[in-house]
């Protein structure tokens, strides 16, 4: 009998223990943080896609870091932090500065289009049409904002845009005297404007379009042969390009003109890689997070091509194409 309550016990100790590692490995499971690097653009749609995601996973918490683009990229290539979501309002900065030593593969999976915003208390706004902005923009008592080139897909945006806006309307020397003008309003990210904006220091900012209507802004819709919208203007917006800086403070990429297209990743080290693949898909199933992003005013190109597809994970491969 004495035997049997030994045995009894010991079996009792047994699954106490394994009951408690069970419930440990559970809270490890379960209490953990995403962090996902995105750009500036992405803050309210992604805001609201984080939001639903932490509602089907209970103990997850999604940290979002908004920066330019290409500061992202720097934030995982010079300042070693890890991520575990790279996200980028332009596709070719994940190619450029991350593959193949900090990411493998690429999903392109939304779209945008510049415009000039501005709000009724811009100088000129009720006078301002898309056949007189860039008149306008030049006025010495106009004060007009755009963002780093150099930190922001969106700067150097604004600068292909004013290219093609000056072969457009045949505005000779129009890049020049615009980038010459207003040099004190370009800051880090295309969002860092908004504020100035509001607070009446700058007339008119060149912004994105979802930008503009997730916060009830007047905008311009600029011709297709400008705004840098339309796939099938492609060979066309190539024949204008910026030079920026490369990975390196001693290298410089010649970015030539080229349709918005939105791109994401999984970085190499990311901390918590299987929690990644699930956001993702959720973000791209298109009656989630493409769902969200559209309503937001970013439509989506899923399944688009990848040039890295091949090394796209499987299960993530239904979001992207080969040909």
């Amino acid at each position: 009998m004495k035997n049997m309550r030994i045995v009894i016990i010991f079996f009792l100790t047994l699954i106490i223990f394994f009951a408690g590692c069970k419930e440990d490995k559970s809270e490890q499971t379960e209490n953990r943080e995403l962090i996902i690097f995105h750009a500036g653009s992405l803050s309210v749609p992604f805001k609201i896609i984080s939001k639903e995601f932490e509602k089907e996973n209970k103990g997850v918490k999604v940290i979002l870091e908004a920066a330019g683009s290409r500061n992202c990229a720097r934030k995982i290539t010079d300042l070693n932090k890890k991520c575990d979501i790279m996200a980028s309002a332009d596709y070719t900065v994940i190619n450029n500065l991350l593959i193949p030593k900090y990411a493998d593969w690429n999903i392109k999976f939304a779209s945008n289009e510049m415009t000039i915003v501005y709000n009724q208390s811009s100088r000129y706004a009720n006078e301002v049409t898309v056949n007189n902005w860039y008149d306008i923009l030049l006025k010495k008592d106009v004060a007009f904002g755009r963002s780093d080139p150099n930190s922001d897909p969106c700067g150097y945006r604004a600068i292909l845009t004013c290219k093609l806006a000056e072969k457009y309307y045949g505005i000779k020397n129009f890049t020049k005297n615009i980038t010459a003008k207003d040099d004190n309003y370009i800051r880090p990210k295309e969002t860092d404007l908004l504020a100035l904006l509001e607070s009446h220091f700058l007339d008119y900012i060149f912004l994105y379009r979802s930008v503009a209507q997730q916060h009830s802004l007047k905008y311009l819709i600029l011709p297709d042969s400008v705004n840098l919208k339309n796939p099938q203007l492609e060979n066309y917006y190539k024949t204008v390009s910026v030079n920026i800086s490369g990975k390196t403070p001693y290298e410089s990429i010649t970015k030539k003109g080229s349709p918005m297209v939105y791109g994401i990743t999984i970085p190499k080290n990311a901390p918590n890689y299987d929690l990644a693949v699930k956001f993702l898909q959720f973000l791209l199933n298109k009656d989630k997070g493409l769902k969200i992003m559209e309503e937001n005013g970013q439509g989506s190109l899923v399944p688009s091509v990848s040039e890295t597809f091949d090394k796209i994970p499987e299960i993530l491969k239904k979001f992207a194409s080969e040909k």
